[in-house]
């Protein structure tokens, strides 16, 4: 599966993006196609290592398991665990930067999220390049909005 990137800058430390990232409950609060997410089975530290997501992207509704593996604050890499009824495949990740200070707001990340989705309908593959960039960008606009807002709840 080839991915398609894209990355952000939040103006926040490392450790507070990755709580938001990890804090699965709270995804239908900022990751717009997101119904549910549920962790199913805990991991090392407290951090999920399956989670279950319902998903509802205006043209399909899926149910689907993502196993996670986790790099303390840097990054966290998944891939799909158990497909769905439309998802047939699914790997991708977050890795994070510290860049320094953002002026008078403190800390800075870097945020690049890398995804790669396979679906059960046929569909060309620069559509679904397409697809994976809206879904991406839409995923860092709404984890920056989230993080930068004082959502984040680091445990």
């Amino acid at each position: 599966m080839a991915s398609t990137i894209s990355r952000i800058r939040i103006r926040s430390a490392r450790a507070d993006v990755m709580a938001v990232i990890e804090d699965f409950s709270a995804y239908p609060q900022w990751a717009s196609a997101v119904r549910s997410a549920q962790v199913v089975e805990q991991g090392e530290a407290g951090r999920a290592r399956r989670v279950r997501f319902d998903l509802d992207a205006g043209i399909f509704r899926d149910s689907y398991v993502l196993g996670y593996s986790w790099d303390g604050d840097d990054g966290v890499r998944w891939d799909l665990s158990e497909p769905g009824s439309v998802i047939s495949g699914m790997a991708g990740g977050y890795a994070l930067a510290d860049r320094g200070t953002g002026g008078t707001s403190g800390e800075e990340t870097e945020v690049a999220y890398d995804l790669s989705v396979d679906v059960r309908i046929p569909m060309p593959g620069l559509l679904k390049r397409r697809a994976e960039k809206v879904i991406i960008d839409t995923a860092l606009k709404g984890l920056k909005s989230r993080v930068e807002g004082g959502g984040g709840n680091r445990t």
